[in-house]
């Protein structure tokens, strides 16, 4: 197979950053092939207000006005049931960072507890938003510091898998609350989204599933130590993991979709000795990284569900999103694609994951 047409292809996690490096990233959605990105609230200051969302919105689309933005609130004490309700038609969802995780969350939530926010969530139940998580823990509880078990420990490998169980309660205590477990690293992550989703179908109302990145279908825990470049939050884990990540992208299950949390820090960023900032740059080739993941499965035929179809169905898009895109299609096309070293625009320098590598695929944009 040497062309596929994608349809209408969509990012459902994306970091664009502010500033120079927003100047920079924001383009390359459309260059990686994507046409609809959702777009991460974790600036600095952190995206918690009205005027916030427009302001970054139109931002955005000034820099790239083919590009539909999909906005987000951050998850913090300062939302209210009433902001989220009166600016529900602006917004797609809210993101939940455990305090302290990942770049930007140091205003983010305790994930011991998400009881504060249950009036926010019956509002977002109600509104049909939804409710994105970064999946992990951040430190133990007071309970579990008591019992003083070693086995309590929260580490970068366990952080996810020992988050799960709220994720499960959550569930249960707002079953028709639409819930993201984002860029899930485990396969225990898999395993859970799954159960919860047992006995359903493509044709029912999905309420819980998962994103999963590019970069997370290629990384071992060897690829990120030693090398900055790879290194991201939450960290690439094993090749069980990795193997259950690719099974369950390339499947073609409805709860399970395409987020890359592709994450641009500048080089300098990368290359300290201590403090290295987590993310992975994935935008300028986001399609033709997974393509190449679901080649080697023999998994092409299922590629347009996961990068278009199962984010846009969840999402509930609607048609006025949908049809500013109606008029071109994305294409994957067999081709040698060379990833640069490093890409820039004089004011800050990124480099790609896989730099200097030859991907076999590239995208096309054509007319319908």
């Amino acid at each position: 197979m040497t062309e596929v047409n994608l349809g209408i292809t969509a990012d459902m996690h994306v970091h664009l950053r502010d500033g120079a490096m927003c100047k920079l990233i924001t383009p390359t959605v459309r260059s990686g092939g994507i046409a609809i990105c959702y777009v991460m609230p974790n600036l600095v200051p952190p995206v918690t207000t009205k005027q916030q969302v427009i302001d970054y919105h139109n931002e955005l689309t000034k820099l790239a006005p083919e590009t539909t933005f999909l906005m987000s609130l951050y998850l913090c004490k300062e939302l209210t049931p009433q902001l989220v309700d009166e600016i529900s038609h602006l917004i797609h969802g809210i993101k939940c960072y455990p305090a302290g995780v990942t770049t930007n969350s140091a205003s983010g939530v305790d994930p011991n507890d998400f009881s504060l926010f249950y009036p926010l969530f019956e509002v977002m139940e109600k509104r049909g938003l939804i409710l994105n998580i970064h999946g992990e823990k951040a430190h133990i509880s007071k309970e579990e510091e008591a019992r003083g078990d070693i086995e309590d420990e929260i580490n970068v490998i366990n952080a996810e898998p020992k988050f799960l169980p709220a994720l499960r309660k959550l569930h249960a205590d707002f079953p028709r609350l639409k819930i993201v477990l984002e860029h899930c690293t485990t396969h225990e992550s898999i395993a859970l989204i799954r159960e919860l989703n047992q006995g359903k179908s493509e044709n029912d109302e999905i309420y819980v599933s998962a994103t999963i990145t590019a970069h997370h279908l290629y990384l071992i825990i060897d690829q990120w130590a030693g090398n900055p470049i790879n290194f991201c939050k939450p960290v690439a884990k094993f090749q069980k993991d990795r193997q259950a990540l690719i099974h369950a992208a390339t499947s073609g299950e409805p709860w399970f979709f395409f987020g890359s949390d592709s994450a641009p820090h500048p080089i300098h960023k990368k290359q300290v000795h201590v403090g290295v900032c987590a993310g992975v740059y994935t935008q300028s080739n986001a399609v033709a990284y997974v393509a190449e993941v679901f080649d080697k499965q023999g998994k092409l035929d299922n590629l347009k569900k996961f990068i278009s179809d199962n984010g846009i169905k969840f999402y509930n898009l609607r048609s006025n999103i949908l049809n500013k895109h109606k008029g071109e299609s994305v294409w994957l096309v067999k081709r040698s694609n060379n990833v640069p070293d490093v890409i820039g625009n004089g004011e800050v320098e990124v480099v790609p994951f896989k730099a200097g590598e030859t991907l076999k695929y590239a995208i096309e944009w054509r007319k319908n």
